[in-house]
């Protein structure tokens, strides 16, 4: 395991994942080798659920600029990014963002590769790479509409503005803003209190959400009834369904198999 991403697998089933290249997290090469290397590891042998953070100032500041050269470089880092944050998004776990700081560039698009983002009153939002006379190359020109609609994603990535915590929850950018005191605290908690659920049935609802979403309504529905049969096939579902027949709804104790 690289020191550049530190990854700590908790008892009460969720993983932490750290970004750890000081002094800004910059997400050179190595660090996209590494974070998927986690990725890969998180879904071979996946946990509860998973959060991704950095730093308290920065959770990452982007890409490594000393890495940017000429297109051949620039196709070079753009496939870097697509290969570790789209492994980040198969991840088949709740996977949060916890954002302490600073998400810029890359590091904002690592947090939308993410399921849900958790924000600090401190945290800042926002794809700059327009400053520097190119665009984003980590799915940043996707996942932005995606969440904040088409009009709004094409103002933040035209002007490169950034983004307060607050305006980033008005917008869709973040799903929550707490005190910066309590990031980690509510966002662990989140995780252990997701991580008590059934599993198996959180990575077929996951999968029927991201896979719906690039598809037509008829091919989605589709595939929610392919999930929705799986799901009748795992031991959670007879645990889950016993349990609301004996003792009503939200006291089943799930196995995650």
């Amino acid at each position: 395991m690289s020191e550049l991403v530190l990854l700590e697998r908790r008892a009460d089933g969720v993983a932490v994942v750290t970004l750890n290249n000081p002094k800004v997290n910059a997400l050179s090469q190595a660090v996209l080798a590494a974070v998927y290397e986690v990725a890969i590891g998180l879904t071979e042998n996946p946990p509860g659920a998973v959060v991704f953070t950095g730093g308290e100032r920065l959770f990452a500041a982007g890409a490594d600029i000393s890495e940017f050269g000429d297109a051949a470089q620039g196709a070079v880092i753009g496939a870097g990014f697509h290969r570790a944050l789209n492994a980040v998004a198969a991840i088949p776990r709740f996977v949060i963002a916890a954002v302490s700081g600073y998400a810029l560039g890359g590091g904002c698009e690592l947090t939308m590769a993410c399921d849900y983002r958790i924000a600090s009153e401190k945290a800042v939002f926002g794809q700059p790479e327009v400053l520097l006379g190119v665009v984003p190359g980590g799915g940043g020109t996707q996942r932005l509409p995606r969440l904040v609609g088409p009009s709004r994603a094409k103002e933040l990535l035209l002007t490169g503005r950034q983004v307060k915590a607050a305006e980033a929850l008005a917008i869709g950018l973040c799903d929550e803003v707490v005190p910066h005191e309590q990031l980690h605290e509510r966002a662990l908690a989140l995780a252990a209190e997701v991580a008590r659920g059934a599993l198996q049935a959180h990575a077929l609802m996951k999968r029927a959400v991201d896979v719906g979403l690039e598809c037509d309504l008829a091919s989605g529905l589709a595939l929610e009834l392919e999930v929705f049969e799986a799901a009748f096939a795992t031991d959670d579902a007879a645990i889950g369904v016993e349990s609301f027949r004996t003792n009503g709804p939200g006291k089943a104790e799930f196995t995650g198999k």
